[in-house]
């Protein structure tokens, strides 16, 4: 927690799911703050207990990471537990750090082992996954980026947005910013953050500030305003071209 600032990294799942639950779990034990496995079952700080069925978090899913090891729980618990006993000895793993098929493969002597070295490899910190998967999520990016300044070039700013959210739900666009759960109030304050967030790119945290409600607040808020708009057919852009 205190070891450097917060980073969340993309992972290919079906990949290295499985093998960073059991690197992230063994961090006590790597670190020195427990001495064993048995330890590691009942340490407080860890979600290695839940998982073994020691301790319950209600938001932690322990199911889902154990039906990756089998179907019935006692079953998943056994192959789970070797699993991350077989990699006590590994120590650190950099490769499990993020940073595309040259991390993930060790680094660049590895890529030169492999007579890789003319190869096009995609490389990238945040993202731990093997060079077509980096590739299809930098492109993903890359249009919504493009996007983003598409919705600029045609000067589609908030205020804008709001208004269009207004129309749509036969509500004054200072309602939007106003307090109340009226329905019309709820449903264009839910397409405002939506189109907000999806097409100007704008944060949750940011837009939470602009419009004084709470982070969570602004994604329900999201992700119901992503359901009114398929539902209706609503584009941001119909009618609104400058």
């Amino acid at each position: 927690m205190f070891q450097n600032r917060y980073k969340s990294i993309l992972c290919q799942e079906e990949i290295y799911f499985s093998e960073l639950v059991r690197y992230i779990h063994l961090n006590p034990l790597r670190a020195g703050l427990v001495n064993n496995l048995a330890q590691l079952n009942r340490y407080a700080f860890c979600g290695h207990g839940v998982l073994m069925g020691h301790r319950r978090r209600d938001w932690q899913d322990a199911d889902y990471v154990l039906r990756y090891f089998g179907k019935q729980a006692s079953d998943a618990r056994r192959q789970y537990c070797s699993f991350v006993e077989s990699g006590i000895d590994q120590g650190r793993r950099d490769e499990l750090t993020g940073g595309g098929l040259i991390r993930s493969l060790g680094g660049w002597s590895a890529v030169q082992k492999r007579n890789m070295r003319d190869a096009r490899i995609k490389s990238d910190e945040r993202i731990l996954g093997d060079g077509d998967f980096v590739d299809t999520l930098l492109s993903e990016a890359n249009e919504r980026f493009e996007r983003h300044y598409e919705m600029r070039r045609h000067g589609i700013d908030m205020e804008k947005i709001a208004e269009r959210a207004a129309t749509l739900c036969s509500v004054e666009p200072a309602d939007i910013f106003s307090r109340g759960k009226q329905p019309g109030k709820v449903k264009a304050r839910s397409l405002f953050c939506y189109w907000v967030v999806s097409e100007l790119g704008i944060s949750h945290l940011e837009l939470a500030r602009r419009i004084g409600i709470s982070g969570p607040g602004v994604g329900t808020c999201v992700e119901r305003g992503k359901h009114i708009a398929a539902e209706n057919g609503y584009r941001l852009l119909a009618g609104m071209e400058s």
